[in-house]
């Protein structure tokens, strides 16, 4: 393909990609396909001769949307939102195009450049404390990671570095191997299991910490297990504090966990990667208070602040902290420039410092194109009102006896079942998810069987969500006429 077939096909894909999306409420949002469905439908190996690109096209809808789920149909309320708009997939082709691997300032600048001050512009937004944003001469300053499980697990090794370094300080004569047995790190049981996996690499032991009636974690149920553990001589080094967890959306207390985690010695990470999109709006913003007892906080734009997938924002109060647990320089990586006393050298701006692989895309063009195409009222009024749909639902939810709304609903996820059994409520959600007409999924809240109805597609209306209350009565209303006969 030369450049002028590049043109042609780049604007039929551009056409292509803009009817899906625009179309994409006539799809049925879950396929109707079993595992193993695809490779049948193609060669076992590659061409040894060149195919046409109306052969590939062709096959887009006849190999790979039957099997698609409709992530950014306005009928899946699903775990939470993919975020996705124009702008943002704009960003993303000019991304590829320039396709620089941007590890150091010197192989690409802008690349480097643009992302520490876009994370700045982030970082304003939810208001973070000045020690977090990079600025002029700050300490801190923003990255952008694929997921929050990286942010999480990047944070968990920088923690445990610092932790090694602190205790051998302290007592010389523990080995480096000696420490790691002792370390422990901490979250709440409604904390996401990235957070779990992120011990496991790092090779460390977890504990939950018991979270209260609300689904949230308090300063005296940290304490008292702090408290247990230090006197059996581990060292507590780390909890990852949640705002907005998976299940229900609850938010752990800072203002009482931080001067814990701060006076113990122990990191802080606030993994925020849903709700955290939300705190550009001052009515949310109070969720985020004792943000500053914190040593690192993560949130996902990918999620709800309409910049597709991957773009994960994190920050750190001090960089060193993560520069010191992962600088590894081979000559091949220096430049010239690294020994001006230019700011952005000076200040290890070298990101693959603080990533796990070495090379990196240009993701900040996404939040650039974004933020300016949006503006931060757009992006605030496009929060709000999925907001508003969800305590939409909620309302629909607690007018209908037969159901009860489980977890306070503060932002876009309702968790609700029917009044009974979790067999029940088991069985309402496989007959909403066979029927394919909205797509759901459930989680534990305590002993109880939930269903979740999250607030996910950029285009979902109020006309979206009264059908899905109607589609979920109604199945209700079936199941339960055979479920009285049958379990008689």
């Amino acid at each position: 393909m030369d450049a002028a077939e590049f043109r042609k096909r780049g604007k039929e894909m551009v056409d292509y990609i803009a009817d899906y999306l625009e179309k994409i409420d006539k799809r049925q949002v879950f396929p109707d396909v079993e595992p193993g469905y695809l490779r049948p439908l193609i060669p076992d190996c590659a061409p040894q001769d060149p195919e046409t690109f109306e052969d590939v096209f062709k096959d887009i809808e006849k190999i790979i949307m039957p099997g698609v789920t409709h992530w950014h149909s306005p009928y899946f309320f699903a775990y939470f939102p993919a975020a996705s708009s124009f702008p943002a997939l704009l960003a993303d082709m000019l991304c590829g195009g320039i396709g620089c691997v941007g590890f150091s300032w010197a192989a690409s600048p802008a690349c480097t450049e643009l992302e520490t001050v876009m994370l700045d512009w982030l970082g304003k937004m939810i208001n973070l404390p000045e020690e977090f944003l990079a600025g002029k001469d700050g300490q801190g300053g923003g990255v952008i990671q694929g997921s929050a499980s990286e942010a999480t697990l990047i944070s968990l090794l920088a923690a445990r570095t610092k932790a090694i370094r602190r205790v051998q300080s302290e007592k010389p004569e523990l080995t480096e191997a000696d420490i790691m047995g002792r370390l422990v790190a901490y979250a709440s049981d409604q904390a996401h299991s990235s957070v779990e996996r992120a011990a496991l690499i790092g090779g460390v032991k977890i504990k939950t910490v018991s979270s209260d009636d609300t689904f949230s974690v308090c300063g005296s149920s940290l304490k008292k297990v702090l408290d247990e553990d230090k006197a059996s001589g581990l060292i507590p080094f780390f909890f990852c504090a949640t705002l907005g967890t998976t299940p229900c959306c609850s938010f752990d207390k800072l203002l009482e966990l931080g001067p814990i985690c701060n006076k113990e010695n122990i990191w802080m990470h606030i993994d925020a990667a849903y709700a955290g999109s939300a705190f550009i709006c001052p009515e949310f913003r109070h969720f985020l208070n004792g943000v500053e007892f914190a040593d690192s906080f993560n949130f996902n734009p990918h999620k709800w602040l309409l910049v597709n997938f991957d773009c994960s924002a994190m920050w750190v109060k001090k960089r060193s902290d993560l520069t010191g647990a992962f600088k590894l320089e081979p000559l091949y990586l220096q430049h010239h420039h690294q020994e001006s006393g230019n700011f952005i050298i000076k200040c290890n701006y070298y990101y693959f410092h603080w990533q796990i692989p070495l090379g990196r895309r240009f993701r900040s063009l996404k939040l650039w194109f974004v933020l300016r195409m949006y503006g931060v009222t757009g992006l605030q009024e496009h929060i709000r009102k999925h907001v508003r749909l969800s305590h939409e639902f909620e309302h629909l939810v607690l007018q209908d006896e037969r159901f009860e709304v489980c977890a306070e609903v503060v932002l876009g996820l309702v968790c609700f079942r029917l009044k009974g059994s979790n067999e029940l409520n088991k069985a309402l959600l496989k007959s909403i998810n066979e029927a394919k007409k909205i797509h759901l999924v459930p989680c534990h809240l305590r002993e109880k069987f939930v269903l979740r109805f999250a607030i996910c597609s950029r285009t979902v209306e109020s006309t979206h969500v009264k059908f899905a209350w109607q589609h979920i009565s109604q199945l209700a209303t079936d199941l339960l006429k055979t479920w009285e006969q049958n379990h008689h």
